[in-house]
């Protein structure tokens, strides 16, 4: 019996009682859902495998005491198949214990899921963009990145594991001085001159001056101009192979790259999506023009002034292709936008929610601004190749692609984080990722071991799983999909890590007292091929909850 099973008698029970008050005369006006009957596992597990508290949402509704509701509900789940036993604690809870065939069947139902287990329609119908790293391709990922391209990758597929139609995105900031200034530099350091003024230092741009002469060997006799914008556009499409290279070698991947230039191009009637976005808020009569420069009243939605979009000189401001980048999300069927952004843009959060408005969406609703503290780690140089930063590359050289993914999951995005690298490469308990993962290793031992010497899924008899720590391990089985589903809904990824650590640690103390191979004499029983359903189900949740953090679930360590 999983937890949804559960959930689903109770409300039938629920519904059963209310139907009886209405019968009597009673009015009763009740909106109730199975998602909203809500059941946690008791932290003391001698209270039972399940505890709920429907009878004290339900008594000022139903006008009743909440321990003589929760003592009719419990009297009808001790005739549910499955349910051994339902008893009133405290003010109106009700702890709930299973038997154990109705909890060992969840095993079997685990492994027959396979990686589908976990997943949830709960988020069904969303259509989300995720915007994030969005870094300038001006320049090689660096640290600041980093903690964004982990968690921004898996809110991506717990939003996806939970139901939801999701595009990660990738806002190419390839407009604006910054590429003029990338260009100059990369010029520059092909005529062998310095870094000219606003430009960028690094040996990098020296790499890239060179792989831009062996691409176009006549780089020096073109005229000033040719040669400038024939720098720039080779150059630039060097450092966004790497950017995606790079990103590719951390396990992050992208639906859609959108460039800004893009929203910049004139179209065939002359208007550039930055046109059209200006005189669509223009319609929506929050634009207007004052002291020879175009406004948005973006004030009317809570932001903290109003903002230039077009200035007296006819150029548009950062906003304007804000604007027009927001509105296109929309076109292309995007109810809801989340924004990944680093702890230096508290202030976009008011502009964003402002740009909504002004297009006419909700801006409570359809726009999200997460914002991540910084991130550093202990012992880390600064890159030999870029200077002044800490490289993602030398990151992953240094830690490991898995380790660090693991640990920048591992946090809330909202908290500063200090990464102790002494832990992340050691291979002992300590360290939770080798924990985790370590775990998932000695699963595919044990079904290594187990075929050696003849035990197999050949039966399966869930009632003899009956020991405590089979019981705790089941319970936390059933967990996974509700932590999944939160995860997903609160964008919290790092409760999956938490979730799979604890889930190691029951793993660990059940291998340590049942075994699922005989000793010595002892002949193959249904005991030892039931607790291998139990050993592969552990596997494979470990497994899928790796998957959603991005981390590999290695067989042998």
């Amino acid at each position: 019996m999983t937890p949804d099973d559960l959930s689903r008698a109770l409300f039938d029970l629920v519904t059963a009682m209310v139907e009886r008050r209405r019968q009597a005369g009673a009015e009763v006006e009740l909106s109730l859902s199975p998602e909203q009957i809500v059941l946690e596992r008791p932290k003391n597990r001698e209270h039972g495998d399940w505890a709920s508290n429907v009878a004290m949402r339900l008594a000022k509704p139903l006008g009743s005491n909440p321990r003589e509701i929760a003592t009719e509900l419990a009297a009808g789940l001790a005739g549910v198949d499955g349910v051994t036993s339902a008893e009133v604690a405290g003010p109106g809870f009700i702890n709930v214990r299973l038997d154990a065939a109705a909890a060992g069947a969840l095993a079997k139902t685990i492994v027959d899921a396979g990686a589908a287990y976990g997943r949830t329609e709960k988020l069904a119908g969303s259509r989300i963009n995720l915007e994030f790293v969005s870094a300038n391709p001006t320049g090689p990922l660096h640290i600041g990145h980093t903690r964004w391209a982990a968690l921004g990758d898996s809110i991506a597929r717990v939003l996806r594991a939970a139901g939801a139609d999701v595009a990660s995105e990738y806002y190419i900031n390839d407009a604006g001085n910054q590429m003029q200034n990338f260009g100059l530099s990369v010029l520059a350091a092909a005529k062998g001159e310095p870094t000219p003024e606003g430009g960028y230092p690094g040996s990098y741009i020296g790499d890239l001056a060179t792989r831009v002469l062996e691409r176009e060997p006549k780089l020096l006799d073109l005229a000033d101009d040719v040669a400038l914008h024939t720098a720039t556009e080779i150059a630039y499409e060097l450092q966004l192979g790497e950017i995606e290279a790079s990103l590719a070698r951390f396990n992050v991947h992208f639906d859609v790259w959108t460039s800004e230039r893009r929203l910049h191009a004139k179209g065939d009637d002359g208007l550039s999506d930055i046109d059209t976005a200006v005189e669509r808020l223009r319609a929506q009569g929050h634009v207007y023009d004052e002291d020879d420069a175009v406004w948005v009243r973006t004030t009317d939605f809570g932001d903290d002034k109003d903002r230039v979009i077009r200035r007296g000189n006819g150029i548009y401001t950062y906003f304007a292709a804000d604007a027009a980048y927001y509105l296109d999300k929309g076109d292309r069927g995007f109810g809801h936008k989340i924004y990944l952004l680093g702890a230096d843009h508290h202030g976009y959060v008011h502009r964003l929610k402002a740009l909504a408005g002004a297009a006419g969406d909700d801006p409570e609703r359809d726009v999200e601004v997460l914002i991540g503290q910084l991130v550093s780690i202990n012992g880390a140089k600064l890159s030999k190749r870029a200077g002044n930063i800490i490289e993602l590359d030398d990151l992953q050289a240094w830690l490991g692609t898995d380790a660090l993914r693991y640990t920048l999951a591992r946090y809330p995005a909202d908290s500063p984080l200090t990464i102790d690298p002494e832990i992340l490469t050691r291979r002992t308990n300590d360290n939770p990722v080798f924990y985790v993962q370590y775990a998932h290793a000695r699963t595919s031992a044990v079904d290594r071991n187990a075929a050696s010497v003849g035990v197999d899924r050949s039966s399966f008899a869930p009632e003899l799983l009956e020991h405590e720590t089979e019981s705790a391990l089941l319970g936390a089985l059933q967990e996974f999909p509700r932590i999944v589903a939160q995860a997903a809904e609160l964008r919290e990824p790092h409760r999956v890590a938490r979730y799979i650590e604890e889930l190691a640690g029951l793993y660990h103390r059940w291998y340590d007292n049942c075994r699922v191979l005989p000793l010595g004499e002892e002949p193959i029983g249904d005991l030892h091929r039931t607790r291998l359903w139990l050993n592969d189900a552990t596997g494979q949740v470990i497994r899928n909850g790796l998957d959603l953090l991005g981390v590999s679930a290695p067989e042998r360590m």
